[in-house]
């Protein structure tokens, strides 16, 4: 059985013998400054100087897009949250799968048997199309078609996820808690964008609006939406870092506030003044929610009032 593909020491080559102070064993100067894909592999295996970045390159904020990502965020920092998860049954039959596939778009899918506590594999939608082409599902056997996926610990660097992927060639990783139970779940792009930024194709349009803002005052607002983010587009201060630092998003506080999950049409208002209708939720986890401002909604009416009386 062959061994898994091994990355060299020194990706980029190794350096030529007799180097020195720029200059080439055969008395060539040397490449000046590394491009992109060198200084990316040399932050994905420590090469670089702590940090990741070039000498006169500045880190950026937390946030930012950089290679010096590759060592400074983990894997539970860009995991998609178990609740948010997309995942097939092992049962699942041939058009049920082709419809999970064409509603969210996207081409790798993991199953698990019973729960997705226990993971199986994934399915790729190429194989799914090679083999059956969307046909009849008389001969349909899933397992067949699975391919093996990662498992990682929540700590890991993006960086080692990375270089295993690269290794393994393996693309999606799930994210295993102390309790050997499934926590989030990782793919290869989530990875680079935290490198190079946002990576979008034809079935990203407009599928990752966090809100959209209905009328001065109001938004419809995606629960899963960064709370510090909604406090900025809506320039108010709902939650303070004291009060519980394990919140946030508007539906964490959302939750804290109400003490439960709360129900679908239900209305909670905020010290601030901000109502929140919850449009979208089931029992496990709120979806979408309505957020108003009356004082604002009622400054924008009597502006509007006050327009058409000129």
């Amino acid at each position: 059985m062959n061994s898994e593909p091994r990355l060299p020491e020194h990706p980029l080559g190794d350096e030529p013998a007799g180097t020195a102070d720029g200059v080439g064993g055969d008395g060539r100067d040397l490449p000046g400054p590394r491009g992109f894909f060198g200084r990316f592999f040399g932050a994905l295996t420590g090469a670089d100087d702590e940090g990741g970045a070039e000498p006169g390159e500045k880190a950026g904020p937390p946030d930012a897009p950089g290679m010096v990502n590759l060592r400074r965020m983990r894997v539970d920092d860009v995991a998609v949250p178990k609740a948010e998860i997309i995942a097939a049954p092992d049962t699942i039959a041939l058009q049920e799968l082709v419809e999970m596939f064409r509603e969210h778009g996207f081409s790798r899918i993991p199953v698990y048997e019973g729960a997705l506590d226990s993971p199986l594999g994934m399915i790729h939608l190429k194989d799914l199309a090679l083999k059956h082409g969307f046909g009849h599902e008389s001969d349909f056997d899933l397992r067949p078609m699975l391919r093996p996926l990662l498992y990682v610990p929540p700590s890991m660097t993006i960086g080692v996820l990375l270089q295993q992927m690269q290794q393994k060639r393996i693309h999606m990783a799930l994210v295993i808690d102390e309790y050997g139970g499934v926590d989030g779940l990782v793919t290869i792009e989530d990875l680079i964008e935290q490198v190079i930024g946002e990576i979008e194709d034809e079935h990203d349009e407009g599928q990752d609006v966090l809100w959209l803002k209905e009328k001065p005052g109001q938004w419809l607002i995606k629960a899963r939406a960064p709370l510090d983010q909604v406090e900025a587009e809506t320039g108010l201060r709902l939650f303070e870092e004291e009060e519980d630092e394990d919140i946030d998003t508007l539906g964490g506080l959302l939750f804290a506030l109400a003490g439960r999950v709360p129900e679908e049409g239900e209305l909670i208002r905020h010290d601030s003044g901000a109502e929140f209708e919850i449009v979208e939720a089931d029992p496990r986890r709120i979806k979408r929610v309505r957020m108003r401002l009356p004082a604002a909604e009622k400054a924008a009416e009597t502006s509007e009032a006050a327009r058409q009386a000129r």
